[in-house]
């Protein structure tokens, strides 16, 4: 099990990011909310991880902190729930904010993020309230809030990161198309485009 990385970022394109550590490069799968506070390339980064083995693929998944990587743990216990969609509830709303939803039997909230029916959200509020409480610690910004890097075409990486996270070509294009800001990174064009399909 590979519980932890430190290394040096390489690359950032939404979903997956680069890790070099002692000159072996993993490919990790974050949630947005990761690659909102990472640092600029060249620079150190420790990430939590979680490591997934399957017929077909080996997949690694990082995250900010312990808190944030436990709470996926319990996402994916959850009937129905898979990495890739706790990924992008986690994507779609933030580890403390998912938390309050949870306790507060909040599914309205739940079901604006993609993939997510009714039933899904009501079930992830039944399943995840015991879990919750066995969860240490709390979220934890990742130190180093430098945005990405400006992309040869901020639009395309941001579609392409919705599309990873669920949301039809269709869908993601029109949202980035929306929030579309002259200069603006495809960082800061994914966190608006996602508020703005929260709505």
């Amino acid at each position: 099990m590979i519980g932890q990385l430190r290394g040096t970022l390489l690359e950032k394109r939404p979903p997956v990011l680069l890790l070099d550590v002692n000159g072996v490069g993993y490919e990790v799968e974050a949630p947005m909310t990761v690659f909102y506070g990472l640092p600029d390339t060249g620079e150190s980064l420790t990430l939590h991880t979680h490591f997934v083995v399957r017929e077909d693929a080996q997949l690694l998944y990082g995250f900010a902190d312990r808190y944030e990587r436990e709470l996926f743990r319990a996402l994916i216990k959850v009937n129905g729930v898979g990495p890739k969609m706790a990924l992008a509830i986690l994507s779609g709303i933030e580890a403390d904010r998912l938390a309050q939803c949870i306790h507060d039997q909040d599914t309205t909230s739940l079901v604006k993020v993609p993939g997510i029916g009714k039933k899904t959200a009501e079930r992830l509020v039944i399943e995840m309230r015991d879990r919750l409480d066995k969860i240490d610690g709390g979220p934890v910004s990742l130190p180093g809030q430098a945005p990405l890097a400006q992309p040869d075409d901020a639009r395309s990486d941001a579609i392409a990161a919705l599309e990873a996270l669920g949301y039809r070509n269709k869908d993601a294009a029109a949202a980035v198309g929306k929030v579309a800001e002259e200069g603006a990174t495809s960082e800061q064009l994914i966190r608006q485009a996602l508020k703005s399909l929260a709505r």
